[in-house]
């Protein structure tokens, strides 16, 4: 795609927009905490502003560890915030989407609400039910998403960052034991948002964390993401049931339209009579990466042809639910006062896989005393000349 002023200049303004100093000649990194208001229950809510040397900039709030913006410069250098929410506390307390939080204790569904660990069984909240099945999801009705966290500035690797913490009380949404979770959001100089957990807990439970932002790469409140151009480092994935539940096995993504080995636009996937794709009415899908060892690597790659704005994706879990925005139905009204319609944003959930506790043949998710559960995960902004 050629610009007005020349592939070989944006290509120059690209590289420029990556390496400069684009907030009022900042050169170093900085954090700012500012108020937001209080929760019902009196607790105050503050933003916490990360901006790297580059200018990138993230602003998370302690309520959901919730992420309410995240600006980064397109190919001609301009910045625009790129991930879906809105502008008052009052907005998310009413009626949010998961938006830019932490999902937890387990994240995506688990089959009937209920699972066995070591001959017990526990008895979840069940708080959705596609196509008549229920299900536990996302932590139940008040999960990480919906809970006041401690929050505390951290430096990791001499960058600044911000560290939430939430203690999960026994019993807590039907969850046994208590569960000390840690996630640190930061900032590198090149322009990489990490997001560092760490959990540990007094009784045997399952865990399964991950973050729940909406992308939109054109900016959000700018329209569809069906043109983004998605990769994924994955040869197989989990299908579903009709309820949007693993049925157990793991299918290779070959013949299917769920085929992201080589880019492909989300608008040629989606418009397909693919079984999958039509019970969750777009994608919905936890995707087995091809890494599987616990190390940082490659996950994703998602780009905008439009702005030129590219997102890798690097994580340690061994697999990866990309949303398509199914469920945003025009409803609620974003930040920059436009309504947010199917296919507006895309989610893509680092995570273990979905049911996991009661699939023994899905990598393990059952954190017990005495462990820690560590895990990492790295969404990297740049952009193309063309």
């Amino acid at each position: 795609m050629e610009t007005s002023i020349g592939a070989g200049e944006a290509r120059k303004n690209c590289q420029r927009a990556l390496r400069a100093v684009i907030l009022g000649n900042m050169s170093r990194a900085s954090f700012q905490a500012d108020g937001f208001g209080h929760l019902p229950t009196g607790e105050s809510v503050q933003v916490f502003t990360l901006t790297n040397r580059n200018g990138v900039r993230l602003r998370a709030m302690n309520y959901g560890a919730i992420v309410l913006s995240l600006e980064t410069p397109d190919r001609l250098g301009n910045r625009a915030d790129v991930v879906l929410g809105f502008n008052t506390l009052a907005e998310y307390l009413k009626d949010s989407p998961y938006f830019g939080a932490i999902v937890g204790r387990f994240a995506n569904r688990i089959a009937g609400g209920s699972f066995t660990v070591d001959g017990e069984t526990s008895a979840l909240v069940r708080n959705n039910a596609p196509d008549g099945i229920p299900c536990a999801l996302h932590g139940g009705v008040r999960g990480f998403d919906k809970v006041w966290w401690e929050a505390s500035e951290v430096e990791c690797q001499g960058e600044p960052g911000v560290r939430f913490s939430y203690t999960s009380p026994d019993g807590e949404e039907g969850y046994p034991g208590a569960l000390q979770t840690n996630v640190t959001y930061w900032l590198d100089g090149e322009n990489g948002w990490h997001i560092e957990y760490a959990a540990t807990t007094d009784k045997a439970t399952p865990v399964n964390l991950t973050q729940h932002t909406f992308f939109n790469l054109r900016g959000e409140g700018r329209g569809s993401i069906l043109d983004h151009e998605v990769s994924v480092h994955a040869a197989g994935f989990t299908p579903v049931n009709s309820g949007l539940i693993p049925t157990g096995e793991i299918l290779p993504v070959a013949g299917t339209p769920l085929d992201f080995r080589a880019p492909a636009r989300l608008r040629d996937r989606i418009d397909s009579q693919f079984e999958q794709i039509e019970w969750g009415k777009g994608i919905d899908h936890n995707f087995v990466l091809l890494n599987q060892d616990g190390v940082l690597s490659p996950a994703a790659t998602v780009y905008d042809p439009d702005s030129g704005r590219v997102m890798d994706v690097f994580t340690t879990e061994p697999g990866m639910q990309l949303y398509t925005g199914n469920f945003l139905d025009g409803t609620r009204t974003g930040k920059a006062g436009a309504a947010y319609g199917l296919r507006d944003g895309l989610c893509l959930e680092t995570q273990h896989y979905p049911d996991s506790p009661n699939h023994s043949h899905f990598p393990d998710t059952i954190l017990r005393p005495g462990q820690t559960l560590r895990s990492s995960t790295v969404y990297r902004f740049g952009c193309k000349a063309s």
